[in-house]
């Protein structure tokens, strides 16, 4: 992971000064890319712990579809308990959310919702014929994660493998927005690779786990098409460094990461569906970092 040490150093050498909705301020620059070779290792940050329990649990709630935060609660501690957070919990609990909230825990229509139920106003013939005189329009949904797995499959050449969360005509029903808004995979040579595209780019607490999960969606993907791993592509647009941020920057940066061997994922080999994916399928082998750096997350 010396390339996301060297995009710290990065945003710190050339970045300005930029105010943000949080009110907290950072230090920003504009477009930053990084590329991982995913047969080599898993890029899990070893100058720091990555929380992999919240990675994982957090992208097996997306692929399941749900925006209910008690759910991940459920996910990764193993019961809806308002005593156990999640990520989420902060913006579930949001004041200027919770006035459009449906039920505790609602978070809208975040990324998951629009992977699994992406939904669109099409229109339905009235009664059975298909000719119907007097069509009306409905509520339509597609499940962009499931027509992704198939298409790879029957095209892997294809330049349409393309998973998006970013839904302008909903992003106001959202706790938050999509910060990863848009992944394309790629299959060369019966290897799978992603490129994730990020509009906003938290670099000390966000990106990491971030990169992290999509390289396991890769993995996952891949397992069930059949294909090896290849590249992950992390691209992002804002890519900036929080003012309160800065301390703990400054002490991960004076930190060494593990050399060779690097950490590896282990999938269990017996699941070939994305849907039957749980978390004692998921485990990150070889995974020896220092210790956690806490900082606020700004919400």
């Amino acid at each position: 992971m010396q390339q996301y040490l060297d995009a710290l150093q990065h945003i710190l050498d050339n970045g300005v000064d930029k105010e943000d909705r949080t009110g907290i301020g950072t230090k920003s620059v504009f477009g930053y890319q990084m590329r991982f070779d995913l047969s080599q290792g898993f890029p899990a940050t070893t100058t720091k712990r990555l929380a992999f329990k919240s990675v994982a649990s957090e992208l097996l709630w997306m692929i399941e579809g749900s925006g209910d935060e008690r759910r991940l609660a459920e996910i990764l501690h193993g019961d809806r308990d308002p005593k156990n957070k999640t990520i989420w919990t902060a913006n579930a609990e949001a004041e200027y959310w919770k006035p459009k909230a449906s039920y505790p825990g609602d978070l809208g229509r975040v990324y998951g919702v629009q992977w699994r139920s992406w939904r669109y106003v099409g229109e339905h013939g009235m009664g059975n014929a298909p000719t119907a005189p007097h069509p009306r329009s409905v509520f339509l949904y597609k499940d962009q994660l499931a027509e992704l797995i198939e298409n790879i499959k029957k095209d892997p050449e294809s330049r349409r493998h393309i998973l998006t969360a970013w839904n302008p005509a909903e992003l106001d029903q959202m706790a938050l927005p999509p910060c990863h808004m848009t992944a394309q995979f790629y299959v060369v040579n019966k290897q799978l690779s992603c490129q994730l595209y990020q509009r906003s780019c938290d670099f000390f607490l966000g990106v990491p786990f971030n990169i992290a999960s999509y390289s396991l969606l890769t993995h996952m993907i891949a397992q069930v098409c059949n294909l090896d791993v290849g590249d992950f592509v992390w691209t992002g647009g804002d890519c900036h460094i929080y003012n309160n941020h800065f301390d703990a920057v400054d002490e991960l940066l004076h930190r060494k990461p593990m050399g060779w061997p690097w950490p590896q994922l282990s999938l269990n080999v017996n699941v070939h569906s994305i849907d039957d994916f749980r978390m004692n399928d998921i485990t990150l082998i070889n995974y020896d970092p220092k210790s956690t750096i806490k900082a606020p997350m700004a919400v």
